[in-house]
């Protein structure tokens, strides 16, 4: 038994957020918080009516709809389809962004990330159930197909964005290396943008990558919702799963409209 010094403090749950207002603006990742988890990052599909839930919810705010991924743009466009267009996109751990008003803006490439992805490849070949996920900003090592290879995963991870000048990224049974970025400058950018200024931002996120958008939303004077389990954190409120986040997102509506 633990001595009251050794006592592990409990995690503080937090409350759900209140109804989205006409000045706020939205900021949302993408896998675990817009859409569920796949086995695979291929393995995602964007139903119709998220479409229409994303569509409505920009009408609602006026455009103030922003999808904050550590998917790239590329890979964005290709599960959003032609809404994507319309959408306000910050990719790559917030190294690349696409506005309506702005057009595509991106940090440099790391020459590197084709031998990043080559030794990561290596690796894959030699561990199935382990998926390498090449991106415009980064390049993914997936073993949630392998969790036996974790230590492997994130050793070999940590030395190759070492040796390649990269920032090694963690996420839930991933380890990236990528170019740097994180998504509460890319907020605080946005947040820079005619159609964002003077607003108030809510970001929506399930990961430990999206702690950064979570600090900058309150700075702002917002706040971070977490999606999924009780866990420390810097968001200011809770939903328990992606469903939960679609449910508030349409009782938002409901007052909005």
């Amino acid at each position: 038994m633990l001595a009251p010094s050794q006592a592990v403090a409990p995690v503080v749950d937090r409350p759900p957020p209140p109804p989205l207002l006409a000045s706020n603006s939205l900021f949302l990742d993408f896998d675990g918080t817009l859409v569920e988890l796949a086995e695979r990052p291929d393995g995602v599909i964007v139903g119709a009516d998220l479409l229409a839930l994303l569509d409505r919810l920009m009408t609602a705010l006026d455009g103030r709809l922003a999808i904050v991924s550590g998917r790239s743009i590329r890979q964005l466009d290709a599960l959003l389809g032609p809404a994507a267009a319309a959408i306000t996109l910050a990719g790559s751990h917030g190294a690349e962004r696409r506005t309506p008003t702005e057009g595509y803006v991106a940090a440099d490439g790391a020459a590197s990330l084709h031998d990043v992805a080559q030794r990561f490849e290596a690796f894959a070949e030699a561990h199935p159930g382990v998926i390498v996920e090449v991106k415009s900003h980064g390049v993914a090592l997936h073993y949630r197909l392998a969790p036996e290879r974790e230590p492997a995963a994130l050793g070999l991870a940590a030395r190759i964005a070492a040796d390649a000048g990269l920032i090694l990224q963690h996420g839930k049974m991933m380890a990236e290396a990528r170019v740097a970025g994180d998504k509460g400058a890319a907020l605080a950018a946005l947040m820079q943008l005619p159609g964002f200024a003077g607003s108030t931002p809510f970001f929506c996120g399930d990961d430990v990558t999206d702690e950064d958008g979570f600090i900058a939303a309150r700075a702002l004077g917002g706040g971070g919702i977490l999606i999924g389990d009780p866990r420390d954190t810097a968001a200011s409120w809770r939903l328990p799963g992606v469903a939960a986040l679609h449910r508030w997102l349409t009782t938002s509506l409901s007052e909005l409209l």
